[in-house]
């Protein structure tokens, strides 16, 4: 069991996940759809400042736990000291990284228009620092680090779209539109998951190395937890590309509080999901 600042740095870690993937996501959708999420831009551009929001505020609040768990005390969250020696490691590169990138989101996002290019540019760098440090980074392999950048690229825009499919599903005057949302993304997700997935056993091909290592340690078997809840999200997924959204373009009524209540347990899968990846990157170490 983590001391309570183990806890506090996985907490974090977890909404900074949540805050930057969804944040992104969301821009890398109204990029991508924005014929069929024109109507939604005032809604899209809301969340994303409040997931970004949320970003920002992890950041300096996980970097500030850093300094605490160094110290064993809370009196290292304020140490100016300790902050600045963390400043010049990787972590402070990260967050310097991280928050250039919210902030290019979060004024692309103000100015919107044909201004959300520096919003996407944000996303990408924002999700980009966290291929700087941790596991990844340690390997030193631009290479690696690349295959995490994609397989978050890709996350983030799966991530992304529950929020708008699901508000298009609520009302039966957007039903429609819902139906070629959810077409158009089952469409790009037929590439773009075998990718995600393509990138996931080199990660964990590379970080765990071997059987034994997967079946008896922290590490893998948390990892095959994820691995657990992720083939449930790619059921769902499934469902919904061949039984939902089919339903939605046909008019059937009743398709969209079902897809409702499927997005509603993609996003329970998604939480933990990314609980399980800030528990590993936080508090457990690779096996050696």
């Amino acid at each position: 069991m983590p001391d309570i600042w183990g806890q506090a740095a996985v907490a974090t870690k977890f909404l900074l996940y949540l805050g930057v993937l969804t944040s992104a996501g969301l821009i890398f959708c109204r990029q991508v759809f924005s014929e069929q999420l024109a109507g939604l831009d005032r809604f899209l551009r809301a969340w994303a400042v409040f997931f970004a929001l949320l970003a920002a505020a992890m950041s300096f609040l996980g970097f500030a736990v850093r300094g605490a768990v160094l110290m064993d005390d809370a009196s290292g969250m304020t140490d100016l000291a300790i902050l600045a020696l963390l400043w010049e490691t990787p972590p402070g590169d990260a967050l310097l990284s991280r928050l250039l990138g919210l902030g290019a989101l979060l004024t692309g996002v103000a100015l919107g228009g044909r201004w959300l290019w520096v919003a996407l540019l944000g996303s990408f760098l924002a999700i980009w620092s966290f291929c700087e440090i941790g596991h990844v980074a340690s390997e030193d392999r631009l290479w690696f680090q690349s295959v995490l950048f994609g397989h978050l690229i890709v996350a983030a825009f799966w991530i992304g779209v529950l929020l708008p499919l699901h508000k298009l599903s609520g009302s039966a005057d957007t039903l429609p539109v819902a139906g070629v949302l959810g077409h158009r993304f089952g469409q790009v997700a037929s590439v773009a998951v075998p990718l995600l997935l393509l990138a996931g056993v080199v990660m964990t091909w590379r970080l765990v190395g071997s059987l034994p290592a997967l079946l008896g340690t922290a590490y893998g078997l948390t990892l095959l937890a994820k691995i657990a809840v992720v083939t449930l999200l790619l059921a769902l997924a499934a469902i919904n590309k061949t039984r939902l959204v089919p339903a939605l373009q046909s008019g059937d009524p009743k398709a969209g509080p079902h897809l409702a209540r499927s997005i509603s347990l993609e996003w329970v899968c998604i939480g933990v999901i990314l609980l399980a990846t800030a528990v590993f990157t936080s508090i457990l170490t690779v096996p050696s």
